[in-house]
């Protein structure tokens, strides 16, 4: 298994701190990498899946656009646009909201259940984690993320 350095052909780094930046943000462009081609090959983007598990994750209850632009694990500015994609897909309907003319509803079908249901394992990595690294070390290392982003977390870390 190669190491940081090698991947990014570095002999040595200013400190341990430079290091683990590098390497998160070189796993987290490789982790991008290979589940935008999973969702690809389902003809999905990463960010209409998380769409997709964030109605799922609701349903039955409908979603307002505002819920899903809290929900989502990356940020977006047209939500909308978005949407309107995964609809034209028919993995989503949209409704008007009816205690509020300005938003609308969206629900996922079951289409779009399906489709999760067939791409879920694939998408959490459950054919590569456990692979390389043990259930042990996966909650150690979702405690240092944790950790890592602090408890006052929000868009940016506070110096």
């Amino acid at each position: 298994m190669p190491k940081i350095e090698e991947l990014v052909k570095v002999r040595k780094f200013a400190s341990a701190w430079h290091r683990a930046t590098i390497n998160i943000i070189y796993s987290s462009n490789w982790l991008n990498v290979v589940l935008e081609k999973r969702a690809g090959a389902k003809q999905l983007t990463l960010q209409q899946f998380n769409v997709l598990r964030v109605l799922r994750g609701q349903f039955p209850n409908p979603v307002t656009n505002n819920l899903l632009k809290e929900r989502l694990l990356t940020k977006t500015p047209d939500i909308s646009r978005l949407v309107d994609r995964i609809v034209s897909k028919g993995l989503v309907t949209r409704e008007k909201n009816h205690s509020d003319k300005r938003a609308v509803d969206l629900l996922i079908t079951q289409r779009g259940l399906d489709l999760l249901q067939e791409i879920e394992s694939s998408m959490m990595l459950e054919d590569v984690l456990p692979n390389h690294i043990s259930e042990e070390e996966c909650m150690l290392l979702s405690e240092l993320l944790d950790k890592f982003r602090g408890p006052s977390y929000e868009e940016e870390p506070i110096s």
